[in-house]
């Protein structure tokens, strides 16, 4: 099963939403929707589940077209699931009823296997006579999980699904989350804000801007190959360096940087986790002074200050590994690490 959106443009109003946007989700895979809140993405998810009609472009699953202008097949007819930002539990009802309630046209018996079915895939057998309101916010995640894939599903739908719990319960429903997607082998179409949940559960990410998809690929590549200054910033943190580009190589303060761009005014975008911190008089490193330098578990911030050729001081963000013994005013070098470097050209930088 291949869930395939075709040059999908939609408006409301005057205002155009979705300006153009084809997206092919194969079986098994998990495409993550990133973008910025009101560019369009839950509207895709509406469009895809029927919830909201196409006015130009097609839908089509396996070959079987959901949607195009006047022709709508009705949610229930696409055999896709959908687990929505709010979780749309039903409070009168239990756990299993929750998960059998779409479950028309079978017998008792087959509707029980299917609910126990889906309940097991999300580890919540124990929880089936439970009521919505006896769940953590995380159990409450899986069973609307649980009833999107009771189903058997041809494609599956979520939209901001984890977006209401807290950070550390955040992770962990996540992981689950991704393991029972990966076990369902179909096709799963994944809307978030956040970059990093999208880098974790996806195969590949689109990142939408302005209606449009600004990149498409893998996790590594939009992290390490970001295609503008607008990707480069969506996937995580960058410092700014201003560079003038002389024959090939970008100058900056953090010195030389290969680049195929022509002479003029750049912009270096550096991650991080690219700063190289190095003994001061290292050869090709620049002086740079530490302002501060915090413990953040896992990693260590280290706030720098390097003077720039003009004068400016500019103030970078390094990550390091943790324990790293720095104090304020230390002395270090520092080089920019060319995978984790990016040189675009100044007007594309703002």
């Amino acid at each position: 099963m291949t869930l395939r959106l075709e040059d999908i443009h939609h408006a409301f109003g005057p205002r155009e939403i979705l300006r153009g946007i084809s997206l092919e989700v194969k079986p098994g895979e998990i495409l993550c929707i990133l973008g910025p809140s009101g560019d369009g993405k839950t509207t895709l998810l509406r469009l895809v589940a029927g919830l909201e009609a196409v006015q130009r472009g097609r839908i089509t699953l396996d070959g079987r077209v959901l949607a195009e202008p006047g022709r709508e097949l009705p949610p229930e007819q696409r055999h896709v699931g959908f687990v929505f930002q709010d979780y749309a539990l039903f409070p009168h009802l239990t756990v299993a009823e929750n998960v059998g309630f779409g479950l028309t046209g079978l017998s008792r018996g087959e509707r029980d296997a299917r609910v126990a079915e889906a309940l097991a895939r999300v580890r919540l057998t124990e929880k089936s006579a439970a009521w919505p309101h006896q769940l953590s916010g995380g159990q409450q995640q899986r069973v609307a999980l649980a009833r999107a894939l009771a189903p058997r599903p041809a494609a599956l739908l979520l939209d901001e699904a984890f977006a209401s719990l807290d950070a550390r319960l955040r992770e962990e429903v996540r992981d689950d989350t991704l393991h029972v997607l990966q076990q369902a082998g179909i096709p799963a179409l994944i809307v978030t804000h956040d970059a990093e949940e999208a880098m974790f559960l996806a195969d590949r990410i689109a990142l939408l801007r302005h209606g449009l998809v600004e990149q498409i690929g893998s996790p590594e590549e939009l992290y390490l190959r970001p295609a503008s200054p607008f990707v480069a910033r969506f996937l995580g943190e960058v410092n700014q360096i201003p560079a003038e580009m002389r024959d090939g190589v970008a100058h900056s303060a953090l010195g030389v940087l290969k680049a195929a761009l022509p002479d003029g005014p750049a912009t270096l975008l550096v991650r991080p986790e690219g700063l190289r911190l190095l003994p001061p008089g290292t050869a090709g490193a620049v002086p740079a002074r530490v302002e501060a330098s915090r413990l953040l578990g896992a990693t260590t911030m280290a706030h720098l200050a390097l003077t720039a050729p003009s004068g400016e001081v500019l103030h970078l963000h390094a990550r390091l590994p943790p324990g790293t013994g720095l104090k304020r005013d230390d002395v270090v070098g520092l080089i920019a690490d060319p995978e984790r470097a990016f040189v675009f050209p100044p007007d594309l930088a703002g």
